[in-house]
């Protein structure tokens, strides 16, 4: 059983770059515009822990199983969501497939960035 994370916050704060780097890969657009995610973005990256080979040498099983976390890349969230406003009953949906929720927060300005309360 996997770990399922979703990655959330407000439109173009860097949900799908943190998406893309957490799962080495290019998966998810990530453009200067907001609303570039509609559909979630997913994937499985498996846990490095060098501790495993270490424990299946000395227990000897049959298989060994690494670890997986769940990312998804979840549209971003705006004002109103909670009453159906843009994604609204969409994002809360995939939300609720989540175990835990990693929240993304622009802690910069920078004019080049289109903001959405801009």
């Amino acid at each position: 059983m996997s770990l399922a994370v979703g990655i959330v916050g407000l439109p173009n704060v860097g949900k799908s770059t943190l998406f893309n780097a957490l799962t080495k890969k290019q998966q998810a657009a990530a453009e200067n515009y907001p609303f570039c995610t509609i559909e979630p973005n997913t994937a499985v990256v498996e846990v490095n822990d060098p501790r495993l080979e270490t424990l299946a040498k000395m227990v000897s099983p049959q298989q060994i199983i690494r670890a997986t976390v769940d990312f998804t890349d979840i549209a971003g969230l705006v004002k109103g969501a909670s009453k159906g406003e843009g994604l609204g009953n969409k994002f809360l949906a995939n939300i609720r497939e989540c175990d835990a929720i990693l929240h993304v927060v622009r802690c910069f300005e920078n004019d080049d960035i289109i903001h959405v309360r801009e």
